[in-house]
């Protein structure tokens, strides 16, 4: 299983949409590396989902139930997309700034939150996924 963080902006899709919906296709990314990483997901990874603009924090896990597929929206093979469901609200929301106070996560040079912060798809390591949930409770 591997571990994900998906950003969006909250007034277009929150992770209370998500829970309220109670599955949701994670479309809309355009981007050629965030693209590349959708398309490596696999049913029962797990992504934390992420609310940008003003809010810049981890709100709640998801869990991808299908294989990356075209969005059906778009026709365009090369637009992947995945299904997600909700899993759970963290305890307390992780916001950016906390997580850039802590050491483990900046010095975790393999989680591109960091370095590529306009991503909107990034793998997140085993050991930074743990200290994010740690940092939750």
């Amino acid at each position: 299983m591997a571990f994900w963080l998906l950003k969006t902006e909250p007034d277009v899709y929150s992770y209370a949409d998500l829970c309220r919906d109670g599955q949701t296709v994670w479309d809309g990314v355009n981007n050629n590396l965030a693209l590349k990483y959708i398309r490596t997901m696999q049913p029962q990874d797990q992504a934390l989902i992420y609310h940008t603009g003003d809010e810049r924090r981890a709100m709640g896990i998801a869990s991808v139930t299908s294989l990356p597929y075209a969005d059906p929206q778009l026709g365009d093979p090369k637009r992947a997309v995945v299904d997600l469901v909700p899993l759970r609200s963290l305890s307390r929301p992780v916001s950016l700034a906390i997580m850039k106070q802590d050491a483990l996560l900046t010095g975790t040079e393999e989680f591109p939150l960091f370095r590529i912060a306009r991503l909107s798809v990034v793998p997140v390591p085993d050991i930074c996924w743990h200290r994010i949930l740690e940092l939750s409770d």
